[in-house]
């Protein structure tokens, strides 16, 4: 197999699985601490660096996508602090998944171990960098990073501090690897580099995802796109419901567990939907905030001023300040209307009748599906996972929030005493 851009990047992450495999829990925890320390003391050099990716795509992309670019000494905090919150968490590797003695005496164990090497492909957000790198070796696996083009000076500052933390502790460099070329081609190699990459992972949008899903030849985790639905319901607090689906639309609209699509009970939308429009355009307008701008389904439009929903503006991942509204029969449609649209990712129900929630949380085929709450939890630091390799919308292996234990595979180890077939 030819790999001229990756082979000899993923030829290093190969050969420094042993050392990583020698650390013990309390060694792995030490690093990332270690790690966490390097990326703080680096801060103005990575804010530096950021600035520098905005400048180069200011204009050319939307605000609230400049926004999942944007580093601020704050991020760069909360980005050392989930890497000390992984530091703390239990090892996955190791850890005896079962057990059982069969009639022979032979002892069968399943036993957690690292999946080996681990290359996840993402887009804008520089974030992602040290969360994957964290979970990684926690997991016992090598990573490596392969980033956009518009954010690869703040990626390479970024990488550039964790190898300063590995080269503290006598550590390889290629535990953590950055490949700097953001052609397609080096994307293509990592998707075709059997042997090298035990699992491949993609972040970003819809495009990213279907061309690794279509052409991967290693192993690849679905990551998938963000039609986050919230139902209101007959029964629901409608002030609660305001403030929920505010914080779901508003609080950072351009990432996947935003809320994308409201629906509502027909027997409340006269007067829920005049206060949404309230809330969500002229409270947020008089405030000197974005308003949201609502899509309107054609009975919604009977009661509130907005702009007609297209065709496709139930199945759009807008990532802005956009929300697709419509009324729903009952809570019958509203799940049937949601099975049909979503993308499997997050979905809430606002509702004070345990019934309809319970038949909701029963019948929604999500990954996270919601109470009374909002989407943006869907986050495997609000899940206390620490930090994620990101959100799983396929039901095998792993679903949701990835964190350590999503990262490990497992092996059987048998313990017999002279026993024969």
């Amino acid at each position: 197999m030819s790999l001229p851009i990756t082979g000899p990047l993923l030829e290093a992450a190969r050969a420094a699985k042993p050392a990583l495999a020698q650390l013990d829990h309390r060694a792995k925890g030490a690093l990332l601490r270690t790690m966490a320390d390097c990326l703080e003391s680096a801060a103005p050099a990575i804010l530096e660096a950021n600035v520098q990716d905005l400048e180069a795509v200011h204009g050319t992309i939307p605000e609230v996508m400049e926004d999942r670019l944007r580093l601020t000494p704050a991020r760069i905090a909360d980005m050392a602090a989930g890497m000390r919150s992984v530091a703390e968490l239990p090892d996955p590797v190791g850890k005896v998944r079962a057990c059982h003695t069969l009639p022979n005496g032979l002892e069968v164990q399943r036993v957690s171990v690292p999946l080996g090497v681990i290359a996840i492909i993402y887009e804008s957000r520089p974030n992602v960098t040290s969360d994957a790198a964290s979970l990684a070796l926690m997991a016992g696996s090598v990573c490596v990073l392969r980033g956009g083009k518009e954010s690869i000076r703040s990626n390479r500052a970024i990488v550039d501090a964790l190898h300063a933390g590995l080269r503290r502790h006598d550590l390889p460099e290629a535990l953590v690897s950055l490949v700097t070329d953001t052609t397609r081609d080096s994307a293509a190699e990592l998707m075709e580099a059997v042997g090298y990459i035990d699992l491949l992972i993609p972040r970003g949008g819809a495009s990213l995802i279907a061309a690794c899903v279509e052409r991967s030849k290693v192993p690849c985790i679905q990551t998938g796109t963000g039609i986050c639905h919230i139902y209101v319901d007959e029964s629901a607090d409608l002030d609660k419901a305001l403030a929920i689906l505010e914080n779901a639309k508003t609080s950072r609209p351009s990432v996947c567990n935003a809320a994308e699509v409201c629906l509502v009970h027909k027997a409340i939308a006269p007067q829920f939907l005049p206060l949404l429009r309230e809330r969500l355009v002229e409270q947020r307008s008089a405030q000197g905030l974005p308003p949201v701008e609502l899509r309107l389904d054609p009975v919604a439009q009977t009661f509130i001023p907005g702009t007609p929903a297209g065709g496709e503006d139930f199945d759009r991942e807008f990532l802005d300040y956009i929300l697709a509204v419509g009324v729903v029969e009952d809570l019958t449609g509203a799940i049937d209307h949601i099975n049909r649209h979503s993308t499997g990712h997050s979905e809430a129900i606002l509702t004070q009748n345990h019934e309809n929630a319970a038949r909701f949380t029963r019948l929604i085929d999500s990954a996270a599906v919601y109470v009374n709450a909002s989407t943006r939890f869907t986050d495997g630091g609000q899940f206390g996972l620490g930090c994620e390799m990101g959100i799983s919308t396929q039901k095998l292996h792993a679903r949701g929030p990835m964190g350590l234990e999503e990262l490990t595979s497992y092996k059987y180890v048998i313990t017999g005493d002279g026993q024969i077939r």
